[in-house]
């Protein structure tokens, strides 16, 4: 963390009180919307729209604790690298770095 309280590299975006099994859209200084979720206490953050229907992921759910899931179609990501899991998907969703500092979520863009 810098002197004015920032993590390096990584924008503020939301406070640190999402809690298992929660999905929430969160804007990103690029314009963005990111899709933040806790799976069994493991913060996640990939981008808001599914590859495969741009369907808002923060709408859709997160299953086994590993996988979240579009609300649409069905189709299924790992939170952790965004690799589809399940289709009809075929590419994989943007993932985020994430860290929490100072009572927030912060969030890069991955190198």
């Amino acid at each position: 963390m810098t002197k004015d309280g920032s993590v390096q590299g990584f924008e503020r975006v939301s406070a640190a009180d999402l809690v298992p099994g929660e999905l929430r859209s969160v804007g990103f200084g690029t314009g963005a919307r990111i899709c933040l979720g806790n799976a069994a206490g493991e913060l996640f953050a990939v981008a808001d729209r599914c590859p495969h229907s741009d369907f808002p992921m923060s709408k859709g759910t997160i299953v086994d604790d590993k996988f979240i899931e579009c609300g649409w179609h069905g189709a299924q990501f790992d939170c952790r690298n965004g690799d589809v899991v399940q289709g009809p998907a075929d590419d994989p969703i943007r993932t985020y770095d994430v860290r929490i500092a100072d009572g927030a979520i912060w969030v890069r863009n991955k190198p």
